[in-house]
């Protein structure tokens, strides 16, 4: 199973849990997607301050599963639910709420979304007044993901997905998360905009970039850049990632730990 070591400072946390003998919290399910765009950009929000997880961070848009998220069916096209059960190792109604939290939550947090009219057709603008009213729904979990689409007559588009890796948070983390990363090419005639609520700036920039630094950013997002950055090309990236394994999850050690 692959392991990533934590920072210095994290490898400290991590010791000082271990030897307080810490319990860790079960972590929860959750969809992170890494927008992607020509010349090769990523885009980054960053967590507002008052968060309880990740605050003032650079992430990619993403968050945890809504028990309605497994409602989204048949509006579906793309890869099955089965198809996606076998491809991320978990069962159907898991898989299928995996890949809905991956589309609802690029939408709450960016305003870009990943469904259509059709299973070939992408919607345009979304940034009009009864969009926007319905991703404030949304994110009040006053409107399901499934009741969303329904009312607007649209199919979720799963194969605009793709899945990367999987990354689950250590366990020394009060809030801990086991996050499925996809990738996704910025649907036509869509921007990604400010939306606010816990996002208080954003960013597009190369994956060399974004991993040199410049932005403050937990070991995944910064992993993830590198791995980007080290394809070279969105091409590269999509081409490469069919032989990955995105149920073979990633849990940050530290160092010199068994």
């Amino acid at each position: 199973m692959p392991e990533f070591q934590l920072p210095p400072a994290l490898a400290e946390q991590a010791r000082r849990f271990a030897a307080e003998g810490g319990v860790p919290v079960e972590p929860r399910l959750a969809s992170t997607v890494v927008l992607l765009r020509d010349p090769f950009e990523a885009y980054l929000i960053r967590r507002v301050a008052t968060m309880a997880f990740a605050a003032s961070m650079y992430a990619f848009p993403g968050g945890g599963v809504d028990p309605r998220d497994s409602a989204v069916h048949p509006a579906w096209a793309g890869p099955s639910p089965q198809e996606w059960a076998a491809r991320l190792a978990v069962d159907e109604a898991v898989a299928r709420s995996i890949v809905c939290a991956a589309v609802r939550e690029v939408f709450e947090e960016s305003g870009v979304l990943l469904a259509g009219p059709g299973p070939d057709t992408v919607v345009g603008d979304v940034s009009g007044a009864e969009w926007e009213a319905a991703r404030l729904a949304l994110i009040a979990r006053e409107l399901g993901f499934a009741e969303f689409l329904s009312r607007r007559g649209l199919v979720l588009r799963s194969d605009l997905l793709t899945p990367w890796s999987r990354w689950i948070t250590p366990e020394f983390e009060p809030r801990r998360f086991d996050t499925y990363f996809f990738l996704a090419r910025l649907p036509g005639g869509q921007v990604p905009r400010d939306v606010g609520g816990e996002a208080d700036d954003h960013v597009w920039c190369a994956p060399a970039e974004a991993a040199d630094g410049r932005y403050t950013m937990l070991p995944p997002t910064r992993y993830t850049l590198m791995e980007l950055a080290e394809a070279g090309s969105i091409a590269a990236v999509l081409a490469a990632a069919p032989a990955r394994n995105p149920a073979d999850a990633i849990r940050p050690t530290a160092p010199g730990s068994a």
